[in-house]
């Protein structure tokens, strides 16, 4: 049985783009190959080593994203509700010992991104948010060190 990828229906869009954009570049790389090739000796010739390792990363990265996608369940917050935390959640939570508040929306792992806010469900914060209520304290060891946070929102959009 393969375990199922979750992700939003924008993060699904996104993999469907860069699938398209390295598809694209194949050829590209091709030539690049086929005319570092021309230049004579293939031991010494940097062109040539630098477009073959190009090739393999782009087709490692197809071959990810083919897999991800084959294995996606495309889940959509926008159609979710309720008071408990699960993926596709926009969590707020207070620091209890900072009175800091901030706000994460939990995605998939390819969407995360801690800048804009969101975070992955498979990270340490959001597996320890799964299943919890607004009200709930959780205590989450992070790289950081160990956190305390309140549920204060549950939001789904």
């Amino acid at each position: 049985m393969t375990e199922k990828v979750p992700m939003t229906p924008a993060g699904s869009q996104k993999l469907r783009e860069e699938l398209t954009r390295l598809k694209e570049e194949r050829p590209k790389i091709s030539r690049d190959i086929g005319v570092a090739r021309e230049h004579g000796d293939l031991s010494e010739n940097a062109e040539y080593h630098a477009a073959k390792e190009r090739q393999g990363l782009v087709e490692a990265r197809i071959k990810d994203i083919e897999d991800k996608l084959a294995r996606a369940e495309v889940i959509d917050p926008s159609k979710l509700s309720g008071d408990r935390v699960r993926f596709g959640a926009t969590v707020t939570l207070t620091n209890i010992d900072t009175n800091e508040t901030q706000a994460f929306r939990i995605v998939g792992a390819d969407e995360a991104d801690v800048d804009s806010g969101t975070i992955s469900v498979s990270a340490p914060l959001a597996r320890a948010l799964i299943g919890k209520s607004i009200g709930d304290e959780i205590v989450v060891n992070l790289p950081a060190g160990t956190r305390r946070y309140e549920i204060g929102a549950v939001e789904f959009h």
